[in-house]
């Protein structure tokens, strides 16, 4: 019996101990200094200057690297085929000081079927 009650009072001493404790896990854009972000719209903006039309989504997230946001849908074309739509933002120019990468400040990259159509706001416009 009395082992028993202080094996429960080593449990309810180690809950305590436990219950204040905060895991931090990933990488948060307001913890990246203003000159990463320099860094990246730059190679963005040079990596850009290397894709082709044609090339795969595969292909241009090998070469660009992961997307800041991404976009999907599928939409019926003028003969009833399905398309399949895809756009991938990539930071590329800085328009606010608050640490948080927004859509406005990326180029958008657009696949049509998994071939790159075009990238920039007239790419956009035209799907």
């Amino acid at each position: 019996m009395k082992s028993k009650l202080i094996a429960a009072s080593a449990m309810a001493v180690l809950s305590l101990g436990l219950s204040g404790c905060v895991i931090s896990v990933g990488d948060h854009e307001s913890d990246k200094g203003h000159d990463y972000w320099e860094k990246q719209q730059d190679r963005n903006r040079s990596l850009l200057n290397s894709l082709s039309l044609g090339m795969t989504s595969e292909q241009v997230q090998t070469l660009m690297g992961t997307a800041d946001f991404s976009e999907a849908y599928s939409k019926t074309n003028a003969t009833n085929n399905e398309q399949a739509i895809k756009v991938l933002f990539y930071r590329t120019q800085w328009t606010k000081g608050d640490g948080k990468t927004t859509k406005d400040e990326c180029t958008p990259v657009v696949f049509k079927d998994n071939t790159l159509i075009g990238w920039g706001d007239t790419a956009l416009q035209q799907i």
